[in-house]
């Protein structure tokens, strides 16, 4: 399929304005207010500058009059004007950057309340395929249009204005051939613009797009630089980023090239202004329209015409020069509005648990509550579904309170898959799910083989995905949990549950001490039901029995994915997945078998 093309057009203009819907959420808004004073800030600058243009005029005049008083006055005067035009352009950069700090922080808060929303970071990340490099959009290409169009969108809305004084006052002094001749410079300088801003504009967006795979290259090593450095692996490693470099080298040569052409007309532009304006100039001059004049009223009266001509010019200029501002948002925007629509659709369309018609059980009856019902539930890849390609099909499953089940079969037959489409993460492509219970951290709980480590301190780790706030008080059972998990040296380390932490807990915790943050934290929350996906297989054996000890005690339903057989003596059934050979469809599939098992944890010998 052919990549689609993002250009200087209508889809432009209107992601843009759900963008501009973000950034002046109200007319009362902060932004709002900004934005107005750096109105006010521009009309204020462009008429101070009209009289600061007339300050050359008025030095002719004294100089050919040899006016001593009259200089004196005069340099006063200018000396007045150019300290508050120095004033009004600070005050005007000081308000654009705020402007471009208060909309930067809407926009990614915006971004941020779906990304963040349920699991659409894990569906926009992993499997849509249409949506690349999300923390780039987020982080980068935000500042970058926030920051071109508080640059230009001032000096944007008030150029019609000026513009049309400066055409009245060049028309005055020059006749209409005057501002004839400056509106054709501009609609032919226009023209050729737009024709070299659209290719522009579509290599800017890829541009940003190969930024982010680059950089995403060194992070993916810089994270698992330890597993690289014992593999010895750099030299692949090398390749493979020299490869995401070239591509990206490859696209700026172009985008180099492309905006050579737009920058020579760019420039060709403010140039040529400037002769301009003494050809139109030299109109009246050359007729005899200004004979009348003595030397020093002539020159006093072309400094003035020179300065409205060129400054009607000028603004017109100042608008080709936008032209890069105006490429870098519209090939961020394009960027973000992607992002924003992708996100605000999963959000609009969101349902985990699809509460739909009952469904049978398997062979075996307890008196807890269901949590998950599953009928005839098939599931396949998300990225690969469109091809045919099923995982396991036909389950049907009751998962009750009190009856812990352990999932066991060879790796890839569907195990982790299986626990994506309870938790939703994955839609189940025929069938249905029926969740009973709130995902909530005291109802449902996930525990991965690799557990998240946010970034904070110890109790923030230990209370995570809750505000630590609400374990204000409980610092004794915490501290009891620490001992059971062997994880003391922690606390004694940090000194405090609260120490504001400044390093990378992945690089301070082993594999084994990570999975064990991830008990103490299901301790914690001691939910009704918990799901385990291997979430022991960096410990010993002596450990994973201590730990799951604790987890029946606590009276935790246990939904285990396990290799080990001592994983056994914890669970009363096992669901078997076994993947096998069909000739006839050339393909793999799983079957599945629940069986009970031979209990001893309960016996009297344990």
């Amino acid at each position: 399929m052919a990549r689609k093309g993002y250009y200087f057009d209508l889809a432009f203009f209107s992601k843009f304005c759900k963008d501009l819907k973000i950034m002046f959420p109200r007319w009362n808004s902060g932004t709002v207010f900004l934005f107005a004073c750096l109105l006010c800030l521009v009309l204020l600058e462009q008429f101070v500058v009209y009289y600061v243009g007339l300050l050359a005029s008025e030095f002719y005049q004294v100089f050919g009059n040899k006016d001593w008083n009259g200089f004196k006055r005069h340099l006063i005067y200018s000396v007045t004007l150019i300290v508050s035009i120095a004033f009004i352009v600070s005050t005007k950069k000081f308000v654009s950057s705020e402007f471009y700090v208060t909309s930067r922080h809407l926009i990614t808060k915006r971004l941020h309340s779906s990304y963040f929303a349920d699991i659409n970071y894990y569906k926009l990340n992993i499997l849509d395929n249409n949506i690349d490099n999300v923390d780039q959009r987020i982080t980068q290409d935000v500042s970058k249009m926030c920051n071109s169009f508080s640059l230009i969108i001032a000096d944007l809305l008030v150029s019609p204005f000026t513009i049309v004084y400066y055409t009245y006052t060049t028309w005055t002094s020059t006749g209409f051939i005057g501002p004839i001749c400056v509106f054709a410079f501009f609609v032919i300088s226009s023209v050729i613009n737009k024709f070299l801003m659209s290719p522009v504009v579509q290599l800017v967006f890829s541009q940003e797009r190969l930024e982010g795979d680059f950089r995403f290259q060194h992070v993916q090593f810089r994270s698992s630089c330890e597993s690289a450095a014992f593999l010895r692996c750099g030299q692949a490693e090398l390749k493979k980023a020299n490869e995401k470099l070239l591509q990206l080298v490859h696209v700026q040569h172009r985008l180099v090239f492309s905006q050579f052409p737009l920058n020579f007309s760019v420039y060709m532009a403010a140039y040529f202004g400037s002769i301009l304006s003494y050809v139109i100039l030299a109109i009246p001059v050359f007729s005899g329209v200004y004979d009348h004049l003595s030397p020093a009223d002539l020159s006093a009266l072309i400094s003035e015409n020179a300065f409205v001509t060129i400054y009607l010019i000028s603004c017109f200029t100042r608008l080709i020069d936008m032209a890069p501002e105006v490429t870098d948002i519209a090939g961020t925007a394009h960027r973000i509005g992607q992002l924003l629509e992708q996100a605000d659709s999963l959000s609009d369309s969101e349902e985990l648990c699809d509460t739909k018609t009952s469904v049978s059980s398997i062979g075996f009856s307890h008196s807890g509550a269901t949590v998950y019902m599953l009928d005839n539930v098939s599931v396949s890849p998300p990225t690969n579904s469109a091809n045919g390609q099923v995982l396991f099909e036909g389950l049907n499953l009751k998962l009750e309170i009190g009856v812990n089940i352990l999932i066991s079969g060879d790796s890839g037959c569907g195990k982790s898959s299986l626990l994506r489409a309870l938790d939703g993460l994955w839609p189940v492509t025929e069938g249905s799910i029926d969740c009973s219970l709130s995902r909530s951290s005291s109802e449902i709980f996930f525990l991965p083989q690799k557990s998240y480590l946010t970034n904070g301190s110890l109790r923030q780790q230990i209370t995570f995905p809750d505000y630590e706030e609400l374990s204000i008080g409980k610092e004794q059972q915490l501290i009891e949990y620490l001992k059971l998990t062997e994880l003391s040296h922690l606390l004694e380390r940090v000194k405090s549950f609260d120490f504001p932490v400044k390093w990378n807990w992945y690089n301070i915790l082993s594999p084994g001490e990570i999975q064990r943050i991830g008990f103490v934290r299901l301790f914690y929350h001691q939910p009704r039901f918990a799901v385990l996906d291997e979430a022991t297989s960096q410990m010993d054996i002596e450990m994973e029995k201590k730990l799951y000890t604790q987890c029946i005690q606590m009276k935790i339903t246990l939904l285990s994915v396990g290799h080990r057989s001592t994983l056994r003596h914890f669970h009363q059934f096992e669901l078997n997945l076994t993947r096998l050979h069909v000739e006839e469809k050339e393909d793999n599939i799983v079957t599945w078998q629940m069986e009970p098992i031979e209990n001893k944890l309960y016996s009297s010998n344990l």
